[in-house]
């Protein structure tokens, strides 16, 4: 039972570090995308949507998708898929990507929004790192609880062993 108590705080701890990474990877791409000084006309390919949710007590979460194409500096051909882009967007419409060169093209259509990049990625991660925070606090804790009042002890303690009239009485 005591394994629970680290087990599931190691998890989201786990899941934290991963957005954590997730979000901070894809900043830099974007912000790599946009300070490379590299635009291209592209051309939107195809728009669907991606639906999340919608039991019965949750809300239905819907998120646009767009594929784009355009010709790099060096000839090549690149086609690329973005989350979230603007809902006027549509298919065979032309768009400015910012791209950046080397063995795997990065590239956005998103416009370069430099301030609040950095302004959601402070908040983002502000609370990854309290909810990081509160993980290794509970479980620091409960290791500091479970050394003071006994939780997980097997009872082999008799030092409070009490003999009374022949009976033998451990607390």
């Amino acid at each position: 039972m005591e394994l629970f108590f680290y087990l599931v705080p190691s998890l989201i701890l786990a899941l934290v570090l991963f957005m954590a990474y997730r979000l901070l990877r894809r900043a830099m791409q974007l912000r790599r995308a946009w300070n490379s000084g590299l635009t291209a006309e592209a051309r939107c390919l195809r728009v669907y949507t991606t639906t999340h949710g919608g039991g019965s007590d949750t809300s239905v979460s819907t998120t646009l998708h767009h594929v784009y194409e355009f010709t790099a500096r060096d000839g090549r051909s690149v086609r690329f898929e973005e989350e979230d882009g603007p809902g006027t967007v549509l298919e065979g419409d032309f768009v400015t990507v910012y791209y950046a060169e080397g063995a795997t093209v990065i590239a956005t259509a998103k416009a370069p929004r430099r301030t609040a990049l950095a302004a959601s990625m402070i908040g983002v991660l502000a609370f990854l790192g309290v909810v990081a925070g509160f993980c290794i606090a509970f479980m620091i804790t409960f290791n500091q609880m479970s050394d003071e009042f006994g939780f997980g002890d097997d009872g082999g303690d008799t030092t409070n062993t009490v003999v009374v009239d022949g009976v033998t009485m451990t607390p």
